[in-house]
C-alpha cells in the first residue's frame, strides 16, 4: 500500500487511505466538464458534506470545482486534483488535454491527483505522454499519481481482460500509484488481472441509474482481488449520495458482511 518514492508521497499515499489500510473508497466528481453540470441535488459543497459524513476516503475533483466547497469538507477525507480534461462535444471525444499541473494541486491543498488515459484512442500517444510528464512531476514533488486507465477506441473492446491488464500496465510501468478502470465482469478475469498489476486496482463504479447491479459487481470485483471501488456516477447521481456511499464504504472497509474477503 505504501509504494516507493519519497517520504512525502508514500506518506500522502498513506494519508489517502483514512478508514481502513484494506481497501480505498473514492469518488470521482469530475464528470462535469465532459457530459455538463453534475446530476444531484443541491450544492456541490452539500453533496461533500454528505460524502465526508458517510466515509468516502476521497474525492476526485477540477481545480475550479474546489473552490466551491468549503475546507472543512475534508477533515475525514482527501482531495484528488484532476489533471486533464476534454468535453463529449469535441469531434474525438477519447482525447484528453492538460488542464492543470502537479504545482497547482499542492497549492489548492491535494493529497493526491489524477490522470485520464484512453488506451487505443486516436490521441494516445499524447496521453500516455501526459501521464509520464505528470509521474515525473509527481516523483518531484512527492505526490501520489492515480491513473484512470480505459480502454477506449474505435477498434477494441472495452472489457478485453488482455487489454485491459496491458492499460494497467502502462500505468504501472510509467509510475502510478494506484489505477481505477472498467474492469471485466468474469471474476477469474479480474483476480488474474488484479493479481498481475504491481499497484492496488480500483474498481469503477459503472454508468448511472445502475444501482443495485453496479453495487453487485463492485463487490465482486473486492471478491477477485480489486484494491478498491472508484464510484461517481452511481453516487451523485443516486436519489441519496450519502446512504450508497455509505454503504460502498462499508464494503470496501470490511465492515458490511456481504462476503467480501
Amino acid at each position: 500500500m505504501y509504494g516507493n518514492g519519497s517520504f512525502a508521497r508514500r506518506l500522502r499515499l498513506r494519508r489517502l487511505y483514512r478508514h481502513d489500510s484494506s481497501g480505498l473508497l473514492v469518488v470521482p466528481l469530475d464528470h462535469a466538464i465532459g457530459a455538463g453540470p453534475l446530476a444531484h441535488r443541491g450544492t456541490l459543497d452539500g453533496l461533500l458534506a454528505g460524502l465526508n459524513e458517510a466515509g468516502a476516503d476521497a474525492v476526485v475533483l477540477h481545480k475550479g470545482a474546489v473552490r466551491r466547497v468549503r475546507p472543512d469538507r475534508f477533515r475525514a477525507m482527501s482531495l484528488v486534483l484532476h489533471l486533464n480534461a476534454s468535453t463529449g462535444l469535441a469531434a474525438d471525444p477519447d482525447a484528453k488535454y492538460p488542464v492543470a499541473t502537479v504545482a497547482e494541486a499542492l497549492r489548492l491543498g491535494a493529497e493526491a491527483v489524477s490522470v485520464h488515459v484512453n488506451i487505443g484512442s486516436a490521441t494516445e500517444d499524447r496521453q500516455i505522454a501526459h501521464l509520464a510528464a505528470t509521474a515525473e512531476e509527481c516523483d518531484r514533488w512527492g505526490v501520489p499519481l492515480l491513473a484512470m486507465m480505459y480502454v477506449r477506441g474505435p477498434l477494441v473492446d472495452r472489457r478485453d481482460p488482455a487489454l485491459v491488464a496491458h492499460a494497467l500496465a502502462v500505468a504501472a510501468e510509467l509510475g502510478a500509484d494506484l489505477v481505477k478502470t472498467a474492469l471485466p465482469d468474469d471474476p477469474a478475469a479480474i483476480a488474474r488481472i488484479t493479481a498481475n498489476c504491481p499497484v492496488p486496482v480500483l474498481a469503477a463504479g459503472g454508468a448511472a441509474g445502475d444501482g443495485e447491479a453496479a453495487t453487485a459487481r463492485l463487490v465482486e470485483a473486492l471478491r477477485a482481488g480489486a484494491g478498491g471501488v472508484a464510484a461517481g456516477r452511481v453516487v451523485f447521481t443516486a436519489d441519496d449520495p450519502g446512504a450508497v456511499t455509505a454503504r460502498l464504504a462499508g464494503i470496501v472497509h470490511g465492515r458490511t458482511s456481504v462476503g467480501v474477503r
